[in-house]
């Protein structure tokens, strides 16, 4: 095995956690407005299409909330029900995962250090500055600003150009089998897989990520053994 020489990392779910419960943001979309609430938090991420889409996040929201309140009988403003529930998002209520700040500074004595993630420049930036972690890395590629995102290989392939390195000398940590696993191997990089979660229960076996953490510390004994 090779020693690496680019190191790229997803950020939600991977480096940082949003502090913010999906019961806070779904109740401020409702005192955004004078609807009386109805229906869980939990039929509205059943009724959305899929990952946030950073282009037109208002129009999957309008959508996802039409299919809640049809299910609940509710003829309502939907469109303000999702301007509600995106001005109650506080992308500065972010913190690090455990383990993310002690790898990302394990990486930095290995390798370059990359940072993919498909959120949008003008949301992602809002988390980097939150915690002071922007000038941990040496590329930034906000895939949402892109034609095509994870896990699509371009946005990969724009990190590793950046960067200089070759596919074959590069990994990325992510938290996402079907985003970062796929993706990153489509684009040529060693997958390290890192749910986050140690009661995960996912099958793997039409997946074959190069390497399965169980958390971020263990991102050291991986690069140190290479």
């Amino acid at each position: 095995m090779a020693t690496f020489d680019a190191i790229l990392f997803d950020l939600d779910g991977t480096l940082i956690r949003n502090d913010q419960t999906g019961e806070d943001i779904y109740a401020g979309a409702f005192a955004a407005t004078a609807i009386d609430p109805f229906g869980e938090p939990s039929d509205l991420w059943s009724a959305l299409d899929g990952p946030p889409d950073p282009d037109d996040p208002e129009a999957q929201l309008v959508s996802g909330f039409d299919r809640v309140a049809s299910q609940y009988g509710r003829d309502v403003d939907t469109l303000a029900l999702a301007r509600g529930f995106m001005e109650t998002v506080d992308y500065t209520a972010v913190s690090f995962l455990p383990g993310a700040k002690a790898a990302l500074k394990t990486a930095r004595t290995h390798a370059q250090v990359g940072l993919v993630t498909n959120g949008p420049a003008r949301r992602q930036r809002i988390k980097l500055d939150a915690l002071g972690i922007e000038d941990a890395f040496d590329v930034l590629v906000f895939a949402g600003d892109m034609p095509n995102r994870k896990p699509h290989p371009d946005p990969f392939k724009r990190a590793l150009t950046r960067l200089g390195v070759d596919a074959d000398s590069g990994i990325h940590v992510g938290n996402s089998l079907e985003f970062d696993v796929v993706g990153a191997q489509r684009a040529g990089l060693d997958a390290a897989w890192c749910p986050g979660d140690p009661e995960y229960d996912f099958e793997t076996a039409q997946y074959a990520p190069e390497y399965v953490l169980s958390s971020l510390d263990e991102l050291a004994d991986v690069l140190d053994r290479l």
